[in-house]
């Protein structure tokens, strides 16, 4: 234990050179998640385009699209929507987002994913393909990653309709952007609504459902073959391949360190987290294959959300993390050797990437403070550089974003935005939201000129 508590103690005191950053080649902003008022929207990215932004992210809402039945496509908004962007000299970010809106800090509309679809996606009730937390809460947020094989022909259609919908605004796209989970980003819904979740609990595990068992049950299978080299490894006690479960006791799985000292621990966290990548990577590929030749050298980009509390306290490190799914204790999650335990989802990210279809990393809390006491053992600033240099070290381009609103409003918000742009390989930033920013003279819109102006291309 002590040795572990030094390298948990030398992890967070470690500072790693950096070199100063390339140009901000890509200076963007997000749209509202839904426009209501079309001549506001038109003055702000009239704003956004004198301050030097030079393209404009929004949402394309699955349950906006194709909310009225199956193949029932209504692209009205979305052809408004683009066509404003580009009429204002912008470039436009489409997200093809198959989550929810609603529900997550932020939220101000309510678009919940098509509601026809969980018929489609075969005979067992709806709650098989959603995922099922530790908590017995179900997520109506997206589609279990546990149902990818039966929800791949949705997607497809989807996607395949927007290829066809706009494939001749080619030349007006800076980057389509996937969504892969809860709020866009690649994680479990482990800290949203349907458990009640408070900031900065811990989070909740997603994976207690009937599919994800039985995929547990067979990823141990294939790891070791015979229940007497399971019990084994785990010191247990089994009797039947059934009895393997997700930890039945997740809040003393965290404080007892099982996640951390067990090899239970590891081979849970290890397939709970390998299973989101592997759902990444369907998802890249499936746009991939699905867009071909359409939209020929545009990248494609793929976010990861900043988890940054609990990763330093005292009785359960990284936890919130874990739950996520974004790391896994197998491997040394407070060394540099493993980018903290990040360099898996940049693996991940860069055997997606070809030369003509670039996958770009999009990473959140670039606005935000280190805060290491209670309750929160927040390590923002550390994490915003531990994700860059991960992906800098295998040729990952990779982009930033304020995660709150509130970051663009004051001025150390900027402070560590402009901190990470500077010293870190950031070629580009996101800006949440468009409305706190094309404010004439406002806070947002001197310092996010300034932070353009002092990193432009030469």
């Amino acid at each position: 234990m002590l040795s572990f508590l030094i390298r948990f103690v030398i992890a967070f005191l470690i500072v790693p050179t950096f070199v100063a950053a390339q140009p901000l080649t890509r200076p963007a902003a997000m749209a509202p998640l839904e426009v209501q008022d079309w001549g506001a929207f038109r003055s702000q990215l009239t704003i956004a385009k004198y301050i030097g932004i030079t393209s404009i992210s929004t949402d394309v809402w699955w349950g906006k699209v194709e909310g009225a039945g199956d193949e029932q496509f209504n692209w009205s908004y979305y052809d408004k929507v683009s066509q404003t962007i580009i009429d204002s000299g912008l470039k436009w970010m489409p997200i093809l987002s198959f989550h929810q809106c609603g529900g997550n800090v932020g939220d101000d509309c309510n678009i919940p994913i098509p509601s026809w679809v969980w018929k489609k996606l075969g005979h067992m009730p709806p709650e098989q393909h959603k995922y099922k937390s530790e908590k017995g809460n179900y997520s109506n947020e997206v589609i279990s990653l546990w149902s990818n094989d039966k929800a791949s022909r949705q997607y497809i259609e989807f996607v395949t309709a927007f290829r066809s919908r706009y494939s001749m605004l080619s030349e007006h796209i800076e980057e389509i952007n996937i969504s892969t989970g809860p709020s866009g980003e690649l994680r479990y819904p482990s800290y949203n609504t349907h458990d009640h979740f408070t900031y900065p609990e811990r989070g909740f595990f997603q994976a207690y459902s009937d599919d994800a068992i039985t995929d547990f049950v067979g990823y141990t299978r294939n790891k070791y073959v015979t229940l007497e080299k399971v019990n084994d490894a785990w010191e247990t006690n089994l009797q039947d391949w059934l009895e393997i479960r997700p930890p039945t006791k997740p809040e003393e799985f965290f404080t007892q360190k099982e996640y951390l000292n067990t090899q239970y621990g590891k081979d849970f966290t290890y397939w709970y987290s390998q299973s989101l990548l592997k759902h990444g990577a369907f998802m890249l590929q499936l746009v991939t294959n699905t867009l071909g030749s359409d939209f020929s050298g545009i990248p494609l980009g793929i976010k990861i959300p900043g988890i940054h509390w609990q990763m330093s306290s005292p009785t359960m490190p990284r936890s919130a993390e874990i739950t996520a799914g974004l790391i896994s204790t197998d491997n040394d999650i407070f060394s540099e050797t493993t980018g903290y335990g990040y360099f898996r989802i940049i693996e991940m990210i860069k055997h997606a990437n070809t030369e003509h279809r670039p996958v770009v990393l999009h990473f959140t809390c670039l606005e935000m403070d280190n805060n290491p006491s209670t309750p929160n053992y927040s390590q923002a600033k550390n994490l915003v550089f531990w994700v860059d240099q991960a992906a800098k070290s295998q040729n990952i381009e990779i982009m930033g974003e304020n995660a709150l609103s509130s970051g663009v409003k004051n001025e150390r918000g900027w402070d560590n935005i402009d901190n990470a742009i500077r010293w870190g390989s950031y070629r580009g930033l996101t800006t949440l939201r468009l409305g706190d920013l094309a404010v004439d003279n406002n806070l947002g819109f001197k310092r996010y000129q300034r932070l353009i102006e002092d990193f432009k291309p030469q």
